[in-house]
């Protein structure tokens, strides 16, 4: 028996439950790589193929449970929190949880197979109001489903996978070379995010000072400040700067008739680098509009003591719920 599979008989367990719920609460942990790693140990016997599928589903529904209860009481604010990671952070939600409800509740039965989307799944369908008695059932089946699909080929193929990982000699090892794989994919990922992002970076940018300046002039210039977030219409409560429209950065295209080019366009975000402005932004120069980006967006405005006003109910965005 290969030194880094008997390894696994003392850590194999723990370390198991622990890798596939951190992939299930969104960390970047490969649970697929864990899962190949699980099977080839159970082929083995250093797992006990029974016990290892039932740690297994045990780590993936106690992630999903949290994320669900969760979603049920935050609403939208924990979607926007998992979205911050992805691509387009502003728009995610309103796309996920319309795709979400149009292919209907078995999607719960596939989403783990899809990257990002594997997280969003279990606080949608709390934030959707999704039955309990038609999540959890449809939750582990999709769970069983992710599970069987790898580590079944690990299993399997188990001699090929050995021979992979052979230079290794312990499970710490073995633990501590998936988590460094997770950890450069997600910094290559960053890194790719960032360069998406590249040519928006050039959209001229304004200090939240110098906007207060000109809003608290006697005669202020023609302008307007719009929001460009998204998620920051789901919940009641929700805060924006005092005055502002609300650009819809899903939509936005379509509302460039409401817009007049005599009048400077501010624009702002709650996301890194304030991301989706400067895209809103760079969308808006090419159509002939002059606009700028808040530096800090709507955080910096609140922290300099600027005045916000609570969303209007007209304008949060009612997202489909399950009955």
């Amino acid at each position: 028996m290969p030194e880094s599979l008997a390894a696994l008989l003392k850590y194999g367990y723990e370390s198991l439950f622990v890798l596939l719920f951190m992939e299930a609460i969104g960390l970047p942990v490969p649970g697929a790589i864990v899962l190949l790693a699980a099977g080839a140990a159970a082929a083995t016997h250093v797992l006990h193929p029974g016990l290892a599928i039932l740690v297994a589903i045990s780590a993936m529904l106690t992630g999903d449970t949290i994320l669900f209860i969760v979603g049920r009481f935050t609403g939208w604010a924990l979607l926007g929190v998992l979205c911050r990671v992805s691509l387009n952070p502003e728009t995610c939600v309103l796309r996920a949880a319309e795709g979400f409800y149009k292919r209907g509740r078995t999607a719960l039965l596939f989403t783990k197979f899809i990257p990002g989307f594997n997280t969003m799944a279990a606080p949608l369908a709390g934030s959707m109001n999704m039955s309990p008695a038609v999540f959890f059932p449809l939750d582990l089946g999709g769970a069983c489903l992710y599970i069987f699909a790898f580590a079944v080929p690990g299993y399997l193929f188990s001699e090929l996978l050995r021979s992979i990982v052979r230079g290794v000699q312990t499970f710490g090892a073995v633990l501590e070379w998936i988590i460094l794989a997770a950890f450069i994919g997600y910094l290559l990922y960053r890194f790719y995010v960032a360069m998406t992002q590249r040519k928006f970076s050039k959209a001229p940018k304004v200090q939240v000072s110098f906007l207060a300046t000109l809003t608290e002039s006697p005669n202020p210039p023609p302008m307007v400040i719009a929001d460009v977030r998204s998620h920051g219409y789901y919940n009641p409560g929700a805060q924006r700067i005092k005055g502002a429209i609300r650009l819809e950065p899903n939509f936005v295209s379509s509302m460039l008739w409401t817009l007049s080019k005599d009048k400077k366009i501010y624009l702002y975000c709650t996301c890194v680098n304030e991301g989706t402005s400067s895209k809103m932004a760079h969308l808006l120069i090419e159509s002939g509009f002059e606009a700028y980006v808040i530096v800090g967006g709507l955080k910096a405005w609140a922290k300099a003591g600027l005045p916000v006003e609570p969303v209007p109910k007209e304008d949060l965005v009612q997202l489909p719920r399950f009955r």
